[in-house]
């Protein structure tokens, strides 16, 4: 009771009601300020700004136009490989010779291309429409390079025309020479097995393990062209790698997708 009475006189006081009241210290004020500050900044950020996000798949470099598997037409004893790996032929160019019953038959390729694989060798018996050799088709040694990233198909829409890409070549060290650079060329829109990647690259192997996680979509890339490189090609160090890039290289392609807005993904 007593001290109700001293509170209560206190407050009555006149001397007590002529002291200025301090709401907030100047500290207060400083960390209230740079508070507001931030909020505005990041409200006008989440309206305006765009975050960018990139989706990440195994890739091949191509000529472009792909691969086929040349076939034995008859069965019969290879005699005699003519064509060497890595040769370039041009169409209906003899590659290994085949003895049958009825004589030898010469088995050529269907098209002008690369030889990057022999399955045939001297003596072996092949049955009709056994696999011989897979020739990549390119008719010029000036023919350009492309990328083809097998990315989810889930991913596929969302890969904008032209997109950025970035491509990781297994080939070249990363650290000394960077990335090789390209834009989005073409998109299937349809999912890929693993015996139509395998039929586009002649290589069954790269079927199966471009297949391990579902069937991808292809999406081709056309890669930036430099006067200024060994390559050829445009990449994110000044000179890129020494030698030139060869074809049924394996590579990691990241590819920029469509920018999107922080309100789009913040708010629910």
């Amino acid at each position: 009771m007593q001290f109700r009475q001293q509170a209560l006189a206190k407050l009555q006081s006149p001397e007590e009601l002529d002291l200025p009241v301090r709401f907030a210290r100047p500290q207060g004020w400083l960390v209230l300020s740079v508070t507001v500050i931030v909020l505005a900044a990041a409200s006008v950020w989440a309206v305006t700004g765009s975050v960018a996000f990139t989706v990440s798949a195994p890739a091949i470099l191509t000529h472009g136009q792909g691969s086929y598997i040349l076939q034995s037409p008859v069965a019969g004893q290879v005699t005699e490989v003519v064509a060497e790996q890595g040769e370039r032929l041009p169409a209906n160019a003899p590659v290994l010779k085949v003895r049958t019953s009825d004589g030898t038959t010469v088995v050529r390729t269907v098209a002008a291309g690369r030889i990057t694989g022999l399955a045939a060798t001297i003596g072996q018996i092949v049955q009709t429409g056994a696999n011989v050799a897979a020739v990549e088709k390119v008719a010029r040694p000036s023919d350009p390079l492309y990328a083809t990233v097998y990315v989810p198909a889930e991913n596929a829409a969302t890969i904008p025309a032209n997109a950025s890409v970035d491509l990781t070549v297994q080939s070249v060290p990363t650290q000394e020479y960077g990335v090789l650079r390209g834009h989005v060329k073409t998109v299937d829109r349809s999912a890929q097995s693993a015996q139509q990647i395998a039929a586009f690259l002649g290589d069954s192997q790269l079927g199966e393990q471009f297949t391990k996680d579902g069937r991808p979509v292809a999406v081709l890339v056309k890669l930036d062209k430099s006067s200024g490189t060994k390559s050829g090609y445009r990449w994110s160090s000044a000179d890129g790698p020494p030698f030139a890039l060869a074809s049924m290289t394996t590579a990691t392609g990241a590819i920029r997708l469509a920018d999107q807005h922080p309100v789009d993904w913040l708010l629910p």
